[in-house]
């Protein structure tokens, strides 16, 4: 959702700020998106307003306006570069990317000359622990790079995280005993 906000003020700023309507369909757009997902009105809102709590969106429209709309205020909030948003925009938008591939996807947002700028701008964000760097998986020949924005970022399929694992686990516990006390039950 905050990708799409960025984004859209970078690429179409004459629409920008977003009605209520064009942020969901920018979320919920089909390219240049991973995961694709489906997310209502109901859905939106409450994202919004879990970023407004966090100071990175505010309602943008006036006592005139017909439509009710918002922007980010996620570079000015943690006083982030061009370059630095740009690549946060396409890890949020895209999931984990490799350095190439942020470079390219990155160049409507912003132009990085090098790879070595990338690499650079990506170490700068790590150092304020808004991005890691993903271990290469097998079949990988390079590295990839995911965000670390709390609620926002999504596990990497190869690294969950130990919340998700232990969620999981307590779950099956659960599953288990239920189980087992039908097991009982029956004899």
């Amino acid at each position: 959702m905050l990708g799409c906000l960025i984004e859209k003020q970078r690429t179409t700023p004459d629409v920008y700020p977003l009605s209520l309507n064009a942020l969901r369909l920018a979320c919920n757009q089909s390219t240049n998106r991973e995961p694709v997902v489906d997310y209502d009105e109901p859905a939106i809102r409450d994202a919004l307003q879990r970023l407004s709590a966090k100071g990175w969106v505010r309602l943008a429209s006036g006592p005139t306006s017909r439509a009710v709309k918002y922007r980010h205020l996620f570079d000015e909030a943690l006083g982030l570069s061009g370059s630095e948003i740009s690549l946060l925009t396409v890890l949020m938008l895209r999931g984990a990317q490799t350095v190439g591939e942020l470079k390219s996807r990155t160049e409507r947002l912003h132009r990085f000359d090098s790879l070595a700028e990338v690499v650079e701008t990506l170490h700068a964000l790590a150092g304020r622990e808004l991005v890691v760097r993903l271990e290469r998986r097998p079949g990988q020949k390079e590295e990839r790079w995911e965000h670390l924005l709390g609620d926002t970022a999504q596990a990497s399929p190869s690294a969950p995280t130990q919340s998700s694992l232990e969620e999981r686990v307590r779950t099956l516990e659960e599953q288990v005993a239920e189980l087992r006390e039908q097991v009982r039950q029956s004899q």
